[in-house]
């Protein structure tokens, strides 16, 4: 089992910046994929980024150059660094994450693939 909280949200105006941060807890040996996804009122789930465990990522073409994911090894604390914020990024943000040890050449974005999931936190973005 493994617990996710996440934190780092709030409200900032167009063009700002944030930092989400994710700090898994429970039993576990090793976790092979992590993700972020976000949604916003009215709309289905959306995977914004993921790494696996061999430290690829993937991000979402509506991310890419803005957005950053990482991941702090030892604690499996999960990141988002998000710059140039727009009003469309507006939503719940949500960490993911997944035991199984599989490899993907490009961590999947789905949530179908994502079996732990936190509570979210709110990202407001204003124009």
């Amino acid at each position: 089992q493994v617990q996710l909280v996440e934190s780092g949200g709030g409200s900032v105006q167009a063009g700002g910046s944030l930092r989400l941060s994710c700090t898994p807890s429970g039993f576990f040996n090793n976790i092979y994929l992590m993700a972020w996804f976000r949604q916003a009122p009215g709309k289905e789930r959306e995977g914004v980024a993921g790494i696996g465990h061999d430290g690829r990522t993937s991000h979402a073409d509506s991310v890419k150059g803005r957005f950053t994911i990482s991941k702090e090894g030892g604690k499996n604390t999960l990141y988002l660094q998000m710059n140039s914020l727009k009003p469309e990024d507006t939503g719940s943000y949500y960490c993911a994450a997944d035991l199984r040890p599989r490899l993907f050449s490009s961590p999947p974005l789905s949530t179908d693939h994502y079996v732990y999931w936190g509570q979210g936190t709110q990202v407001t973005v204003s124009s």
